[in-house]
């Protein structure tokens, strides 16, 4: 039963994290499928280039959203019995990955998505709420000095596991939430292999904070 219940909730984390939020309200309000203009992802990123700040911050927070839900479906096992409650943060870590790993495949959309990188901070607010608002200041304080919204994201992602191991404050009794802070960081460079490349040749375009698209 309890291998049961600990299987449903995972492929709920990824239905949860499938949920395509920029294709939807762009196919549904604006008649626009994103992934046909910009960089082609359906994330935030790409909804505040296509469609605008509006739209694009209400993907921002609906995929936010889907992270943090998903890393807490590890609560309900819990709260069933499922598992102990010194292994909920292993299981917080697998059903958000899980979460992650549906937003960048979505399996409602042919598994064509995003980067994930809204989907994680969801993820890590569910898990260390105050590293991860940390890691939205080094985001933002990155993004307004260099106005690159890919080199904020992975660095911002880098800081998470970083933060943890360094600062005593942070640092976790168990190991493994360091260990896949880095193999998210991982995941997040993986999915900005493009954006490193123009980066590198200086062909990535900068962010117009004061409209919040790119130009």
């Amino acid at each position: 039963m309890d291998i049961i219940l600990i299987a449903v909730f995972a492929v709920a984390a990824y239905l949860i994290g499938s949920i395509c939020s920029a294709v939807w309200i762009g196919k549904a309000y604006y008649g626009v499928d994103v992934r046909q203009h910009g960089s082609g992802n359906s994330g935030a990123t790409n909804t505040f280039r296509v469609l605008g700040k509006k739209p694009g911050a209400v993907v921002m927070l609906l995929d936010i959203f889907k992270g943090w839900t998903a890393t807490s479906l590890a609560g309900f096992l819990v709260i069933f019995g499922a598992i102990a409650p010194e292994n909920l943060i292993v299981y917080q870590l697998i059903y958000g990955a899980i979460g992650v790993l549906g937003h960048i495949f979505p399996v409602y959309e042919k598994f064509k998505g995003g980067k994930g990188v809204a989907t994680l901070l969801g993820m890590m607010l569910a898990i260390e709420p105050v590293v991860a608002l940390m890691c939205i200041a080094i985001f933002v304080i990155v993004l307004f000095t260099s106005k690159y919204v890919s080199l904020g994201s992975m660095i911002a992602a880098l800081a998470f596991p970083m933060l943890l191991l360094l600062v005593p404050r942070f640092h976790p009794d168990n190991p493994i939430l360091i260990i896949f802070g880095f193999i998210l960081f991982a995941v997040v460079v993986l999915t900005h292999r493009k954006n490193i490349n123009r980066l590198i040749a200086g062909e990535e375009s900068k962010a117009n904070i004061k409209l919040g698209r790119k130009r």
